[in-house]
């Protein structure tokens, strides 16, 4: 997926309130820029960072660039986290996603409950799946691993899941991870413990569990393979 045409370097002088971000563009006059991401963006949003900023053609917004990834020792990390759906809407139709057959239909935002929903419904000659899709930006020692804070509604959304998976529902969840620098994916157990208890018990009942890696460049941002799973990593 294509980044969108009018972007620019920077330099990252601090994230703050949650969605928001000041950097100083390569003239040197500093900026305020939108952060759609709402996590602790931990391990990518060190200040003195480079970063990407693309500029929205929607003239109503108050903050008209949006930060879009940011450079950690040399890698890119995509930490705009309202790409993370197109991204994998995009890598379902062109089949680099393919772990649920040949798919006829994609239905977004479905409604699973009074107060929930998920990412995804998907058609196949396999029938109908359910997809939550979580992005992915931290990482150790080439694992990627999630979530980098306290998400009791990343928990409610794997029990969600669980419970379809229960009622005979084909139900996963995938892990879109931006950037290159991992080969392999599992839960951040010691941020989150009670999240990847939760995702080891839905894996048991049959939530199917995928993690695809994203390659992260200035220009773009394209899913490209799925990376092993290790849900029993300490």
């Amino acid at each position: 997926m294509q980044l969108p045409p009018v972007r620019t370097n920077a330099i990252l002088v601090k994230r703050y309130k949650r969605f928001l971000a000041d950097v100083q563009l390569p003239n040197q006059e500093p900026m305020t820029v939108h952060c759609p991401n709402s996590g602790s963006m931990l391990g990518c949003s060190t200040p003195g960072s480079p970063v990407i900023i693309s500029r929205s053609d929607n003239p109503g917004r108050k903050y008209p660039w949006t930060l879009e990834m940011v450079q950690s020792k040399g890698v890119w990390i995509g930490v705009n986290t309202s790409m993370t759906n197109k991204l994998v809407h995009e890598a379902l139709l062109n089949g680099t996603i393919d772990n649920f057959g040949s798919i006829t239909k994609i239905s977004p935002e479905k409604k699973v409950s009074e107060k929930s929903r998920l990412d995804f419904l998907l058609e196949s000659a396999r029938g109908l799946t359910y997809l939550e899709v979580k992005n992915c930006s931290l990482a150790h020692n080439q694992l990627a691993i999630f979530p980098d804070a306290v998400t009791a509604r990343g928990t409610k959304h794997l029990v969600e899941l669980m419970h379809l998976a229960n009622q005979g529902s084909a139900a996963a969840v995938l892990f879109c991870i931006q950037r290159g620098d991992v080969d392999s994916f599992a839960p951040a157990t010691e941020i989150d413990p009670v999240y990847a208890q939760t995702l080891q018990q839905v894996a048991k009942e049959g939530v199917q569990v995928l993690a695809y890696l994203a390659e992260v460049t200035p220009e773009a941002v394209t899913v490209t393979r799925q990376v092993p799973v290790h849900l029993d990593h300490a």
